[in-house]
Formats: C-alpha cells, structure tokens, sequence
C-alpha cells in the first residue's frame, strides 16, 4: 500500500524526489494511518481545489485496501 500511496503523489507534484510516506502500526480498531509527506510547494497540488484530490488520493487507497482486507487511514502532512 505504501508503493500505491508513493507512486500516486509522485504522479501528481513537481518535486517527486521529497514525496515520503510513513505507516503507524494498527491501533486497537485495526486502522492503519498512513502519513503523506510532500514539499511545501506541492501541497496545493496533492490537496486540489477543495479537497477532491486529496479525497480522491484517499477513495483509491481504501479501495486497494479493501483487496487486502486491511482498514487504513490516509493524513496529509
């Protein structure tokens, strides 16, 4: 899932060699988070006009989640 969330954010900002995702272990409700990094610049560009990037970004990682049965969170940092 961590290859997924890397080369989806790669595709979408002008600096792809500072795109980092960090993944925290399961909490007690079996939710794994998954931490968006990109450079200050590109926020704009991962984020999108309100949100649907972002929300977008979001609804393809469950998705792929769901195929693993894993429950995951997606933050933009």
């Amino acid at each position: 899932m961590t290859e997924l969330l890397i080369a989806i954010a790669k595709g979408l900002v002008d600096d792809p060699d500072s795109v980092r995702v960090d993944r925290d272990e399961p909490d007690s409700d079996g939710i794994v988070v998954y931490h968006l990094h990109v450079a200050e610049p590109d926020m704009g560009k991962v984020i999108g006009k309100q949100g649907k990037i972002a929300r977008a970004i979001r609804i393809v990682m469950r998705a792929g989640a769901g195929r693993i049965n894993e429950r995951i969170m997606v933050e933009i940092d």
